[in-house]
């Protein structure tokens, strides 16, 4: 689908800023200096004829970062180069190195780094060893052997456009599409880097430019077509994007079903997102109820699934009153983790083992009653 342009109206806040350290994977050594900042964003869809669902995913057409852009055409010797300068803005991905270029640059490089990690054979280590590093790091541990330009544009992917779930309903802002973007910032050495998508609308993108973006329908994660039906929604960090929809839509549509939302992050002090919002929604009756999971902030870490198996009881009851349960975030660990205490809370209300409560999902699933939106 071709993009089209919006009017982005990034707000002047932040919502939630956090800055720490981070062990990357590869061990100690790799420990650095990091920010995440989570911001809300809205983007006048104009006349441009784009209309969305409640659920629904929004892709945004980046630019690269045009520092980086000059430190790789530099490298290449290529600083006045214009056209490649465009191509490396706009049409390639040069934040994360692609495998044609890593397999051309072990070709070139046998004595490099990248050689020695790859001759391993190990893939979680060539993973770990690639994690944070872009382009640019790559043709630096190359040295001289590093291809120049024209060598370098075929070996790069296409530059491709993000996707992010819409934390708007259409019923409240029928002309606007709401995005929650985490952005994070890290240094090894003297280098920083950020997100390609989420940089690009936190730094590179005015109040009045036009931003390329489109629509990614997503018809399984959505708010029950039953206004009665009660809502469990899981979703830490910027999980909660669709989920503030879904409360948007059936506040707007007047719904009476009981919406139960399990959220949580680090710090409640500098990561409850939309708090005064959430706030608001309790107050006035729509989130039925809210269960809140800050993991640093006593000596032993709370998660989301520590909440649901605290509240079993009451959350098997809403499940056998008919409630439909949607999972939204990281898909390695966060969203394992979940399942697993969803698991636990079945298998241990009904009584009849781990296989049961297997079956019990697996019926959840087919009826769309549990489904996920995780990446």
């Amino acid at each position: 689908m071709e993009p089209v342009p919006a009017e982005p109206r990034p707000t002047d806040r932040t919502d939630s800023f956090f800055i720490g350290t981070s062990c990357l994977p590869g061990g100690p050594a790799r420990e650095v200096p990091y920010a995440l900042a989570i911001r809300h964003y809205e983007f006048d869809l104009g006349d441009n004829g784009i209309t969305y669902e409640a659920g629904d995913a929004l892709a945004v057409v980046p630019l690269n970062d045009d520092a980086l852009v000059r430190a790789l055409l530099d490298y290449l010797g290529a600083g006045g180069d214009e056209e490649t300068a465009r191509v490396l803005r706009a049409e390639r991905e040069i934040r994360t190195p692609s495998k044609e270029l890593i397999a051309d640059l072990v070709e070139r490089a046998p004595s490099s780094e990248l050689a020695a990690v790859v001759a391993h054979g190990d893939r979680s280590d060539l993973d770990s060893w690639l994690w944070g590093r872009d382009v640019l790091d790559l043709l630096r541990d190359a040295g001289s052997a590093a291809p120049g330009p024209a060598e370098l544009l075929p070996l790069l992917r296409p530059l491709q456009a993000r996707q992010y779930s819409i934390s708007s309903s259409p019923l409240a802002h029928p002309d606007r599409v709401h995005l929650t973007v985490a952005s994070v910032r890290y240094g090894t050495g003297q280098r920083t880097y950020a997100g390609v998508t989420s940089s690009y609308l936190a730094d590179r993108v005015g109040a009045e430019a036009p931003v390329g973006i489109y629509l990614q329908p997503n018809a399984s994660f959505g708010v029950p077509a039953d206004d009665d039906t009660p809502m469990v929604m899981i979703g830490p960090g910027t999980g909660i994007a669709p989920f503030r929809g879904f409360l948007h839509e059936r506040a707007a549509r007047g719904a009476s079903g009981r919406n139960w939302l399990f959220f949580g992050d680090r710090h409640r002090d500098t990561d409850f997102v939309y708090e005064d919002e959430l706030g608001r929604l309790r107050e006035s009756g729509v989130l039925t109820r809210l269960d809140l999971a800050f993991s640093r902030d006593q000596a032993e870490k709370v998660y989301v699934q520590t909440r649901m198996r605290e509240q079993a009881r009451e959350l098997y009851a809403w499940l056998e009153d008919g409630a439909h349960v949607y999972v939204c975030g990281d898909a390695a660990r966060m969203a394992k983790d979940v399942e697993a205490a969803l698991l636990g809370v079945v298998a241990g209300q009904r009584g009849r083992g781990d296989a049961d409560a297997a079956e019990y999902l697996a019926d959840l699933r087919r009826a769309k009653r549990y489904v996920r939106d995780v990446y």
